[in-house]
């Protein structure tokens, strides 16, 4: 692979979440969003969480009413970050060391600026990130 950037291919904005947000709420938010994680973050920025439609599988497997749920209850806090000047082929081993398919992206100032996903890993191999690019024949 090229020396290619996380920032290049990271999806920003994020949505960022509150931990006491009503997890009900957040996974209709998802859907309306067609997204597969959210952050969570204090009021001051900073990152305290991610919640993934993973998250919402263990919620299913549990009982499935999120009714009364907060975000907090099933959110992961030890997270994996990388930053936007990481390089893309750092960033996957980072993801298949950890097993993770959402890295948040942060930068020292303006905390997290981006989500790096499978999907953005996916759509940076199979080329479609770089479709706007003359096709030679």
């Amino acid at each position: 692979m090229d020396d290619v950037f996380v920032g290049r291919i990271m999806s920003s904005p994020v949505t960022t979440v509150a931990a006491d947000a009503n997890a009900k709420t957040v996974a209709k938010r998802m859907l309306d969003e067609n997204i597969s994680s959210v952050v969570v973050a204090a009021a001051d920025g900073e990152l305290q969480g991610i919640l993934t439609s993973t998250d919402f599988v263990e919620i299913a497997a549990e009982g499935g009413d999120t009714t009364e749920l907060a975000v907090s209850d099933y959110m992961t806090t030890d997270l994996v970050t990388v930053t936007a000047n990481d390089s893309v082929e750092a960033a996957a081993s980072l993801m298949l060391d950890h097993t993770v398919h959402h890295l948040p992206v942060v930068d020292e100032t303006e905390g997290v600026v981006g989500m790096l996903t499978t999907t953005d890993m996916t759509a940076y191999v199979s080329g479609i990130e770089q479709s706007a690019a003359p096709v030679l024949g």
